[in-house]
């Protein structure tokens, strides 16, 4: 998907943080490794992962730090949408997917509420206002007290409470990441707590992991950021491939098949691909081969093509995983066999 150009307004004064999994942790341990202090590492680390989770509508508001509060109305390249629950999502998505290489457009509608990372929802009346969102969010993000959005705690948990002598005082079972969220940030300065281990969560990439410390908590909080960076490059390189795709016009260079190349039953056809995901292959005598694209990213970079109506090129159908790619030349790898290979080079 393309960038998100946000003409919107909304108002706030006070954010105490917000949401987004891209800042890298503090290597900070607490000074008692078997419990933990309001300041400690530990302490931070359940916050963050506990704030409210803005980012699924990004594509809507364009600030992983907040949501907003439906129902709502937004101008999605000047059209006019009602969005009255999560399922009018999808009418906005495909208003936006409907070019890849326009400049998107979302214009929302004051006044509106918006839900902060700390699960409160806050009435805003104009751009300047949310302007004051955008900037909170990104100076969270700057110096890591953003929410940890790409590690999900399996709940229900139990925190067992200590006094300063190291004394349990009892024992609290936590059943969502609110309750948490809301715990972690009332921890007092007379009290200490520990995790009761092991505990599950899952990462960024569906990973599901058995955590029996705190400091195997961190380390599959920063795997898991990691592999969200990865995730986030991975957008990138969709953006910069679909990009080289619109502007190009390429043809079959090598086209690998059971040890076979047969790129000779393509020489005579030129590739085209348009901005509204529809591809199609023209030879020296008009023949046209019709068909359609889709660029998507995981960990890698994915080029789906479908074509019909010429046996040939139907053989190219495939979700083909992207190994490299130039301005000039494309190199795929069929996602479901590495030994079928594609090489697309521009004309």
């Amino acid at each position: 998907m393309k960038k998100l150009k946000i003409v919107t307004g909304i108002a706030l004064m006070t954010i105490l943080g917000f949401t987004s999994c891209q800042s890298e942790i503090d290597e900070v341990q607490g000074e008692n490794p078997n419990t933990n202090s309001a300041n400690s590492t530990t302490t931070t680390n359940l916050k963050r992962t506990a704030m409210y989770d803005g980012s699924f509508d990004d594509f809507l508001d364009g600030a992983s730090c907040s949501s907003i509060v439906l129902p709502a109305t937004a101008k999605v390249n000047g059209v006019q949408v009602s969005i009255l629950s999560q399922l009018d999502y999808q009418q906005v998505i495909s208003i936006l997917g409907k070019f890849n290489d326009d400049q998107d457009t979302v214009v929302l509608q004051f006044p509106l509420k918006v839900r902060l990372n700390n699960y409160t929802d806050v009435a805003v009346a104009n751009q300047t206002e949310y302007n004051a969102i955008l900037n909170a969010c990104k100076s969270a993000e700057a110096s890591s007290q953003d929410a940890i959005s790409s590690v999900n705690i399996s709940f229900p948990i139990t925190i067992l409470t200590y006094n300063l002598s190291l004394q349990q005082t009892g024992s609290i079972v936590i059943t969502s990441k609110q309750q948490l969220y809301a715990y972690m940030s009332k921890v007092s300065s007379t009290e200490l707590f520990s995790v009761n281990y092991p505990i599950s969560l899952t990462i960024a990439d569906g990973t599901k992991m058995t955590i029996s410390s705190d400091a195997e908590l961190q380390a599959a909080i920063n795997a898991s950021l990691k592999t969200e960076a990865a995730m986030a490059a991975a957008v990138q390189n969709g953006k910069k491939l679909e990009t080289i795709l619109v502007n190009g016009k390429f043809k079959v260079d090598s086209f690998i098949s059971s040890g076979v190349n047969s790129a000779n039953n393509y020489k005579d056809f030129t590739i085209d691909f348009a901005n509204n995901l529809s591809v199609k292959a023209v030879n020296l005598v008009n023949t046209t081969v019709n068909g359609t694209y889709a660029v998507s990213s995981e960990l890698d970079v994915f080029l789906k093509l479908n074509f019909s109506g010429d046996a040939s090129f139907t053989l190219l159908n495939n979700r083909w995983k992207v190994t490299s790619f130039t301005a000039s030349t494309i190199t795929l790898q069929s996602s479901t066999n590495a030994a079928v290979k594609l090489v697309l080079k521009q004309i």
